[in-house]
This record gives structure tokens, sequence and C-alpha cells, in this order.
């Protein structure tokens, strides 16, 4: 491995791109002048210890509210692509994002290698679960200190399934007085947020912090009614005696947010040089398929029973949480940390899905057939909007649609963290911990099929007839499943995940050097069950007849549910050193091997009769090798690091109805830096990254090939000037092409997105902002279903392009 090659190369990046802002942990100040990059800043993502970047070991960034601000978010997933090493599709809305880490693979959707957490502790223990992804179930407000990110290293034995890294969100705590009211509206589309929080003491020792924002609006897409509704409520009491801290906290969220999965896009060209754009009447940067006159699915439960489910809901996560921190020195020297937290998760996850687009009359005459068994000519029929019983225009193009429906019963659990540390003064320390969770995973999938028009700002229904005008389907519904995927997709889940990890990690110091070792075992214990359709005449509507959609319905087969019960252990270890030459340099390397649990991806195809599992099957395992240099001079700080990874993948894909088997292989460089002198700032990042796939067991024409949607490089930079009364800049976030799938066919074009922001302080404690995602209304393609196109044709594909332009306003006051 070329390090020496990889570093260098890193070094000459940096010159062109320098690397984001650094934040705070907790409510510390803000950085020195002197210290742009905030090397000094204290770390406590995935470390033992507290220690500065220039002292630790692994690879880190973080970023403040200013910086996160400053990058013009609309959704959490946006804030990670600030994050050098990050990959982050955020073109979900408020979760569902595919987020990639140095190259490992996102193959099915999620964040499966990589762990978000809140003050330490991860919001789900498996970052990949269908249809509840971590990021879901968490929102950044103004309760948020910073974000500390840490990539590879230390990750991989110091918290569970997290072998690629580390997101911890650390919330405020009240170590600093104060507090802040921000009402923000979107200028040029739908949005209404007002966020607070406030800290301070309740006395000598005893602080506390309260936050959290409502908002409610359409979204930055044409959805045809409101689809973010909801708010948070977070809150923290500390109580400080001598030798330690106990923090209590709890977190109430219950927000509905739009969840935007591929739709209906135009592309021409070649497979080496295409372009993507928007269909008539459809615009792939500002519609969507939802509509207004498809806002509810009737149809059955995980029981077989009538159940009707409000569209509008979206993503809805309702979780509630509790937790504890507790941290004592009961002698010098020792030091002993409790960290408990217990979650009910609840919600729904429903989106509808074009499994396919294409011309109307030959998808009516499919589906025509499917009800009748008869072959021929079928008709079109408007089940409901202005058109209401009319037929559409010849040729009109119709979406088949999947509704991913997904009722969330359970993904509640629990996490506790207990380690005990004892320092050696200056030669090092040493830690031993015990890590026990349980993960809930009790979900139903109850999908149905309907056909769409295509058309952006509220499309209709489509029902089909016969010859005789007779109409076959219902409202337009045209089967209680989804025929279309063989009925593949009526599923229940009901399985228990319980994790007992001990851990053990040393450090030595001697001079400047810095030893670090740590080891951990996992054991994942899997019980519980799941079942799939039933295929069956049904009267699913009650009124004693069986009608054409009722012939065949997905029934949920409870009756024969099939079980899960295995047990796995596995290591996870890694080693580094860092060499401080003096106070504003320092390098480090670090070697490391993590392993990352499979969860329920391993149902319906992996999981033998009896329950078990293969353990090749049931773990993933990553290795890793890191190289890096920090440094700093006057105005300017740099952090590089140049990585080679290989990680294996079992993985399943809902929506191509794939099982994966692979191994990967990554190396690259990130370049991390700012500079800060007088009225000018400027932080950026940027990420070379070489992957491929190295071994297919399915598909072995894909080894060679690079991972689909990975790019070469992606890049964020942001300059800005601060004249005090008036502070304003822009933020770029890049990426040079990418395939679109594994096969390396269709391409998806390199694009930057230009967003901007000017704060305006007109009086003391009022800052009045105005932020623009998209500037110039970039098209940027991050996720397609289609592997391939016909060269110099019209191809309709189903993919999703990032939001177009979308303009907002804000008015802030700080108490």
């Amino acid at each position: 491995m070329k390090y020496h090659a990889i570093l260098a190369s890193g070094v000459a990046l940096a010159a062109l791109f320098i690397a984001p802002a650094q934040g705070l942990a907790a409510d510390n100040p803000p950085a020195e002048k002197g210290d742009a990059l905030g090397l000094d800043e204290i770390i406590v993502t995935a470390s033992v210890r507290p220690a500065n970047k220039l002292d630790s070991s692994v690879s880190v960034s973080a970023l403040d509210s200013e910086a996160i601000a400053e990058a013009a978010p609309r959704t959490t997933a946006e804030i990670f692509r600030q994050i050098p090493g990050i990959r982050s599709e955020s073109t979900g809305g408020d979760g569902n994002a595919n987020i990639a880490v140095r190259g490992l693979p996102v193959a099915s959707g999620g964040a499966k290698f990589l762990q978000l957490q809140e003050d330490g502790l991860p919001v789900m223990q498996f970052g990949d679960i269908a249809f509840g992804n971590a990021d879901i179930f968490l929102r950044a407000d103004q309760t948020i200190a910073s974000i500390q990110a840490v990539r590879g290293g230390s990750a991989s034995t110091l918290a569970s399934n997290a072998p690629g890294g580390v997101i911890n969100f650390l919330s405020k705590d009240g170590s600093r007085e104060g507090g802040l009211i921000m009402a923000s509206v979107g200028l040029d589309y739908e949005d209404y947020r007002v966020d607070f929080d406030y800290g301070g003491k309740l006395g000598e020792n005893t602080r506390f912090n309260l936050g959290g924002f409502w908002r409610e609006g359409e979204g930055p897409r044409d959805a045809g009614y409101n689809g973010n509704k909801g708010y948070q409520i977070k809150a923290n009491l500390t109580q400080e005696f001598s030798g330690g801290h106990i923090r209590l906290y709890a977190k109430h969220l219950d927000d509905r947010a739009i969840g935007y999965l591929p739709m209906p896009t135009l592309v021409t060209g070649t497979n080496g040089n295409p372009h993507f754009g928007s269909l008539p009447g459809f615009d792939i940067k500002s519609d969507t398929p939802h509509s207004r006159y498809f806002t509810t699915d009737l149809g059955l439960d995980g029981d077989n029973n009538p159940h009707s489910t409000d569209i509008k809901d979206g993503m809805h996560p309702l979780v509630t949480t509790l937790g504890l921190e507790a941290v004592y020195a009961p002698a010098d020297g020792w030091s002993v940390e409790e960290r408990f937290r217990w979650s009910s998760v609840k919600g729904r996850f429903v989106s509808p899905f074009p499994a396919e687009v294409g011309d109307g009359q030959a998808i009516a005459n499919s589906v025509g057939e499917l009800l009748t068994g008869t072959p021929g000519a079928y008709n079109l029929v408007y089940a409901n909007g202005p058109n209401a019983g009319g037929a559409p225009a010849a040729g009109a193009l119709v979406m088949r649609t999947h509704l991913f429906n997904v009722d969330i019963n359970d993904f509640g659990g629990f996490t506790n963290d207990f380690k005990v540390s004892k320092s050696f003064g200056g030669a090092g320390s040493l830690t031993a911990g015990f890590y026990k969770a349980r993960q809930n995973i009790d979900m139903d999938w109850v999908w149905n099929s309907y056909l769409m028009e295509v058309k952006g700002h509220n499309a209709a229904l489509l029902d089909v007839a016969n010859a005789a005008g007779t109409v076959l389907t219902r409202g337009g519904l045209y089967a209680y499943g989804v025929p279309f995927w063989g009925n593949c997709c009526t599923r229940s889940y009901d399985v228990r995940y319980d994790i007992d990890a001990p851990y053990l990690a040393g450090t030595f110091e001697t001079g400047g050097l810095t030893l670090d070792a740590s080891v951990r075992h996992d054991h994942v214990r899997a019980r519980g069950d799941y079942a799939g359709a039933l295929q069956g005449a049904f009267d699913v509507n009650g009124d004693g007849a069986i009608q054409p959609v009722e012939q065949s319905v997905s029934l949920m087969d409870n009756a024969h549910a099939s079980p899960v019960r295995y047990s796995v252990g596995y290591w996870s270890w890694s080693v580094g050193a860092n060499y401080r030459f003096n106070p504003d340099a320092a390098v480090f390397a670090r070697v490391s091997r993590g392993g990352r649990a499979n969860a329920d991806r391993l149902l319906f195809g992996v999981v033998q009769p009896d329950g078990s599992v293969r353990k090749q099957d049931a773990v993933d395992f990553v290795d890793q090798i890191e190289l890096g240099v920090k440094y700093r001079s006057g105005p300017f700080g740099l952090f590089v690091t140049g990585f080679h990874a290989k990680t294996q993948e079992q993985n399943f894909e809902a929506t191509t109805q794939r099982f994966l088997d692979r191994t990967y292989k990554a190396k690259g460089v990130e370049i991390e830096a700012a500079y800060r002198q007088g009225i000018f700032d400027l932080r950026a990042g940027a990420t070379w990254t070489d992957a491929k796939i190295s071994k297919d067991a399915i598909t072995p024409a894909n080894e060679g090939n690079r991972p689909r949607r990975q790019a070469k490089l992606i890049y964020q930079v942001t300059p800005a000037v601060d004249f005090d009364i008036v502070r304003a800049g822009f933020n770029v976030i890049g990426t040079t092409k990418a395939y679109a799938q594994d096969n390396n066919q269709l391409v998806f074009p390199a694009y930057a997105q230009v967003n901007a922001f000017v704060n305006l302080r007109p009086m003391d404690k009022v800052e009045v902002s105005i932020n623009a995602n998209n500037l110039f209304n970039a098209t940027g393609i991050t996720e397609a279903e289609e592997g391939s196109i016909i060269d110099n044709a019209s191809n309709i594909v189903r993919a999703r392009s990032i939001n177009g332009r979308t303009i907002s306003a804000s008015v802030k006051y700080s108490f």
C-alpha cells in the first residue's frame, strides 16, 4: 500500500480543498483565533479518555452550530455532507438517507457501517434497518452544541456495529447560561418553524438545558399537502458533586416528514454521457409522486384486519427516550462512568414508489389481464381529481406505484455502557468496560399497488375498466399486495437482538508519543420470528362479495411464522500511535479490524429453517489502515488522513429483490483545513476515494467495478466574510461522476451545489438570516434504479435528484 504517495497527494490537494471549520464539544467556548481548525478541541466521541485532536490517533471532525447553519441544510442528513470522508445521499427528506464512509458500500440503504449517536449512545443499534434507518429518528435543532465525527479508528472497538465510524450529536448541558428563540420561514416554499433553547444554573452545583422545535409545512417539493409536521422536546438536568456529576435527560420526538423515493426521470444521450432532465409535467427538482389525491390507503394490517393508513404520515417517528449519565472519581487516578438510555420507538414509514413507468395502455392491459385472466385491450379511467370519470389522453404515461407502507410497531430497547478507568499519571491509562444493549425490530410490511398519472402538482389515481366499461380496480388500487414483484413484500418481523460486549483499552504516553490499543468482543443473540405472504381470496372491504381486486390478496401468514434463533460472537481490535512533534504538528497511524452484526436484512433468504445463521453471513468485518498528519501555523490548520479499507457485505435490497454477497476494497485521502484571518475565513474539505468490488459471489461480472454511486472525489468549501454587523458567504458541495449501478454503465454526471447565506445583526442579541439551498438550481442525481439506458434515445428511469432552489429566512433572539 503506497501510503507515502497517498499522503503526498493529500498534501497537494489540501492547497485546493481546505476543510470544514471545527466546533465545540458540549458547551465549550470557541476555538482560539490561532487554532482555526480546532485542533485543541477535546474529543469525547469513540474515545476512552477525552483528548484533543493533536494528541489523538484518530481521524475526527467537529461542526459547531455556526458551521451547521452556514451549510443551509434542509435536513439532518444534509449536515453530514460537511464532514470529510462521509458521503451522504440526502435526497430522501428528513430521514432514509444513504450514508457511507470512506468508500464502504451502501449496497442497500441506510448507514450499515456507520453509527449515529446522541450524547455518546446509539440512536439505533443497527444503522440500516429496512425502513428504520437511524436518521429517521434523529433531528438536529438548537439544542445541539456540536457534532463530532470519528472515521474508522477506535470506532471499531468503542462502539458496537460501527467499524466505519461514529457521528455523535452532543447536546447543550447548561454550562453556558442563556438561551434563544428562532423563527424560520420558507420564502419560496412552505415551511414554518420555531426553535427554542435555554440553559443555566438552578443552584451552585445544578444546571439544566431545555429546548426543541415545532414545525409545519409542505416541504421543499410540491406535494399538495403539508408533508412535514411535528415537534421535538429535549431536556437535561446535571448535578455536580465532589469528584463527578450525574445527568438525567429526556427526549420526545413526534414528527411527520415526507419521504422522497425515486421519481420518473427523462434521460437522453448515452450511458457514458447522459443528460438527466424532467418529463413533461413533472419536474425532478420540485415535484414528487405524492399527491393530495392520494392520501389514504385502505387495506389490511399485520393481523389481516381492515386497516386505514394516512399517507400524509410519511416517515413518522414517535420516540420517547430517558437517560442517565454518571461520572465519578472515587480515588486519585480512578474514574467510573455509567451511561444508560431507554427508548420507546414506534411510528410508520409510508411513501409511493414507482415500480414501473411506461405507456398507459400497456400497463392497463397488463393490469386487466391480471384481474380477469383474459388478455385484451382495457381502458384507463381517472379514479379521482378534476377529471374523475374521464379518460387520460392517448399515449399518456402511467406509474405502476407500490405503496411502501410499514407499521413500526416497536423499534425500542435500551443501551447501557459501564466502564472503569485508571490513570497512571502521565504514563497512560487503562479502561475496562461492558456494553449491554437490546434492539427490538417489530414491524409489518403491508404494501398495496396503485396506478397514477405521471404528473407533478397533484397527480390523480387511475382505474382500469374492461371494454364494457366495468371498472375492475378500486379507487386506483389494483392489488392488495405487489404482484408485479411476485407478491414479495407482505412481511411481518418480530425479533429481539441482545448485544453483550466487554471491552478493554489502554494508552501509554512518553514524551510526545502516545500509544493506544483496544479490544472488544461482541456477542449478539437474536430471538423471534418472521412471517411472509399467503395468497388467497379475501373480502377486504367486508361487503360480502369478492371483487376482482380481492381474488388474490396478500395475507400475512402468521400461522406459519419462521423462527429466528441464533447467537454469534466476534472480536474487534484497534491499535494506534500518535507523535506530537511540537505544539502545532503531529502524525498518527492506526490499524483496526471491526465487526458489524447483520440484523433484519438476513431474514427472508439467509436464516435457515431452524432459525440459525452461518457466522459468515451473520457478521461482516472491516479492516482499515490509517496514516494522518495534523498541522497548524498562524491562521491556517490542516488535517490529512490516508486510508485503506477492506470489507465484506451480506445484504438484501427490497426494491430490486436481490441478495448481495461481496468483498470491497477502498483507498483514499481525507483532507480538512481552515484559514481565518481578519474579516475572512475559509473552511472546506475533500475526500478522494478509489473503491472497487474485489469479489462478488453472486454476480462475478461486477468484480473490479466501482461500487455504485461512489464518486472518486467529493468536496465542500465555505468562504465567508464577517464585518461584525454583517456576515456573508457561500457553501459549495460537489462530486465528480459516479455510476448508477455496480455494472458501471449509466453515469451520474458530476455536479456542484451552491448554498449561500447572509446574517445581519441589526442590534445586540438579534440576528436576521437569509439562506439559499441550491442557489443556482443545479441538477444532481444521487440514486437510480436502472443501471443502463438505450443510447441516443429518450429513456425513462426512476431516480432521485437533489432538491431545487429553496430560500428561507429566520430571526433569532438570544438572551
